[in-house]
């Protein structure tokens, strides 16, 4: 002991490295963590453009969405082919099917995605980004009320509070306030695709409780991405093949125009793979919080900065954002409460 105070003198203890240490990494690896949930979200907005581009290019929608989903499930095929922990979770999925612990319309979440790419990629040169993003929200933030209620996710069935009945109002307000530019512009073109993509946000609600359930079953994001975009690509392909049988559609086989119009898919196994890593570090509903902000801000910067054909930048917009994000904030609140007490 006399060896520790030689020199005379008290020394200052110093503090002990490892416990400063580990929560300054926890709290740079939440930083981290919130800033890639923005900026996923914020490239998912620019996946919506690539795709609407990509359905101009090849004047058909579906074989817009057939390219985008192919060149995600081309990715994630790799990743099957070169990781065992990903063959694995689709193994288990399979397993699952056929013991009953999944059923068979419980894996088929990859057709809403599939009606949700066709969706996003006819109307978005229509409506533009952000009011096609904010139609989603609002149909996603509506549905998900009866999602949780029947039970549809792996969670089970959870009560309808009152925050998340504010919630979904708000998101439908945001519609009416986002589009209450267009409908006083002359014609109505615009109209029925904003329906279309408010009932893509539907699906989306429906899908994501389902993949969850998959998800689960897999142990694996990716295996259950995997399952999911395989499905997509197996009705988009049929889908087009009807087109192409029985009207005088002939389908592009490498339409022409710049690269970049073809990375919507990459950016869909880009949004995967984050938010695998984001979800072990915040948790589902932050993630979800912060990536849909993201969107609705990728979005109202993308029909500002690059606006499509179809795209009207009012104020009216831009407050129709600001209620879709506010709408989202509120209903994830009670939630956000409960596992900020749950860390303490």
């Amino acid at each position: 002991m006399a060896d520790e105070h030689r020199g005379g003198g008290s020394a200052e203890p110093s503090p002990p490295p490892s416990l400063g240490t580990s929560a300054d990494r926890r709290r740079d690896a939440a930083t981290i963590a919130g800033v890639a949930a923005l900026v996923v979200g914020a490239l998912t907005a620019l996946q919506s453009r690539l795709n609407g581009e990509l359905s101009a290019v090849t004047g058909n929608g579906i074989e817009a969405a057939v390219v985008s989903f192919s060149s995600g499930w081309i990715l994630l095929t790799l990743l099957l082919i070169a990781s065992r922990p990903v063959r694995n979770g689709v193994a288990q999925v399979i397993a699952a099917v056929r013991t009953g612990a999944l059923r068979p319309w419980q894996v088929m979440g990859g057709f809403l995605g599939a009606f949700f790419v066709c969706v996003q990629s006819v109307t978005v040169p229509i409506v533009g980004v952000a009011i096609f993003t904010v139609a989603v929200v609002a149909g996603q933030s509506a549905n998900s009320l009866v999602v949780d209620r029947v039970g549809l996710g792996p969670a089970g069935k959870q009560a309808i509070t009152g925050a998340r009945v504010v919630s979904a109002v708000l998101a439908v307000l945001a519609v009416l306030v986002a589009v209450s530019g267009r409908l006083t512009e002359p014609g109505v073109a615009s109209v029925p695709a904003i329906a279309a993509a408010g009932i893509a946000g539907l699906a989306i609600a429906v899908q994501q409780a389902i993949n969850g359930r998959v998800g689960a079953a897999a142990g694996n994001n990716f295996s259950a991405a995997w399952v999911n975009f395989t499905f997509g690509c197996a009705i988009l392909g049929a889908a087009l093949g009807v087109a192409w049988g029985l009207t005088d559609y002939d389908p592009v086989p490498l339409p022409d125009g710049p690269w970049w119009i073809y990375a919507g898919g990459a950016i869909g196994v880009l949004f995967i793979a984050t938010a695998a890593w984001v979800v072990q570090r915040l948790g589902v509903l932050v993630f979800a919080l912060l990536s849909i902000t993201g969107q609705l801000a990728g979005a109202l910067l993308l029909d500002w900065v690059a606006p499509t054909q179809g795209a009207a930048f009012h104020l009216t917009l831009v407050l129709g954002v600001l209620l879709a994000a506010s709408a989202v904030a509120i209903g994830a609140l009670p939630a956000l409460r409960g596992r900020r007490s749950r860390s303490h």
